[in-house]
């Protein structure tokens, strides 16, 4: 049997040759960072596909939820979801907020708009929505309870690159969004990250607070930290842009393979592509109902690893079930029956640009059994 190691995930790397092609202008500019050529390129050739109007690049994909918190001057409480990576609670948390948790929805696995009403507080002054694996949220609803009840809304979008709805990219809904290029992202920058704004002042100001606060020589206007990306990893992703729709195709590939092996497997479910939606394909999630399938799915997640198939339990635990959180009143499972049960039920099949036909096969082969 074919022991070689399927990864969940696989980094999209760009040609060395063109890598070095770039990395000789950065080496003769000696201008490795701080705003330089290929930075500046970056921001506007993402701005551009991602058709959203101001964008601003970090060094990973946490500190631009740090950072959109800190320029929207954002306190008190902030209603989130426990079903995301913990980046997303962290950047509250580091803010001095207080994480408030609400359920999602069985179909996206995003957070329920009908638990978010019941959860506002005086204190609350933001939602922080994820569109989960690259699904959507339902944004018209978040924005009717934020616009109701005065609230700023930052989409922590770190799977939803490429991702459109009707034509339009969530990027560019809410106040705010953010995106990671971590190298397990469709785009990456090997690490990296995004801020994506609606106007140039606010603009100015995350610059400002991604680069120590500083406005000038011997100005420094707010205390900010040091995340700016630097010219390598920009260059990385000005090469990797130009690749990312046919990665995302190859993935779709992978998708529709997965489907329709997987459609009548008892105890097995997962989701369909959504109606004017264009995904990313960002990761498959199934969730394994044990009692019909006959196997817990940490007994099928431990079965894949032993075959050299690796999946992932994402996002398993929750966020609300970790020491920092779970005294929060709202980090009760009795409060989030829903996340609770993906979180015990998903397992995300290897999902990348570079699967071949027999890498899938030996995949299908360890979950129909």
């Amino acid at each position: 049997m074919d022991k070689s190691l399927i990864t969940v995930t696989s980094p999209v790397l760009p040609d060395l040759g063109e890598l070095n092609e770039y990395l000789k202008k950065i080496w003769d500019a000696k201008w490795i960072t701080n705003g330089g050529q290929f930075h500046q390129e970056l921001e506007k050739a993402l701005a551009e596909y991602l058709c959203v109007p101001f964008i601003s690049l970090f060094t990973n994909g946490t500190l631009p939820l740090i950072t959109a918190l800190q320029a929207m001057r954002i306190t008190g409480e902030v209603i989130t979801t426990p079903y995301s990576f913990v980046a997303t609670t962290h950047a509250i948390w580091w803010n001095g907020c207080k994480p408030v948790f609400v359920d999602v929805l069985p179909e996206t696995g995003c957070i329920d708009p009908n638990k978010i009403e019941a959860a506002i507080t005086p204190k609350t002054t933001a939602i922080m929505p994820v569109p989960v694996y690259g699904k959507p949220c339902d944004m018209e609803a978040i924005q009717t309870i934020a616009d109701k009840y005065g609230l700023k809304v930052i989409y922590d979008a770190a799977h939803a690159f490429g991702v459109k709805v009707n034509g339009v990219s969530p990027c560019a809904e809410g106040d705010m969004a953010t995106l990671s290029f971590h190298a397990t992202k469709v785009f990456n920058t090997v690490e990296g990250g995004a801020l994506i704004c609606h106007d140039e002042a606010t603009k100015k100001r995350i610059d400002y607070l991604k680069n120590f606060g500083i406005s000038d020589e011997t100005t420094v206007i707010a205390p900010g930290i040091n995340s700016k990306m630097d010219e390598v990893r920009s260059a990385i992703g000005l090469i990797n842009l130009k690749h990312v729709d046919e990665c995302i195709e190859a993935r779709h590939q992978v998708a529709i393979k997965y489907r329709e092996a997987l459609c009548n497997v008892e105890g097995v479910t997962f989701w369909d592509d959504m109606p004017g939606v264009k995904h990313n394909y960002s990761y498959f999630p199934i969730f394994i109902n044990a009692k019909k399938y006959g196997e817990m799915r940490d007994e099928l997640y431990f079965r894949m690893k032993a075959s050299n198939v690796l999946g992932r339990r994402y996002f398993y635990p929750l966020i609300s079930s970790f020491s920092t959180y779970r005294s929060l009143p709202s980090a009760s499972p009795e409060n989030l029956p829903v996340a609770t049960r993906m979180a015990n039920e998903v397992i995300c099949l290897p999902m990348h640009h570079q699967l071949k036909d027999e890498d899938i096969l030996r995949v299908l082969e360890l979950v129909v059994k």
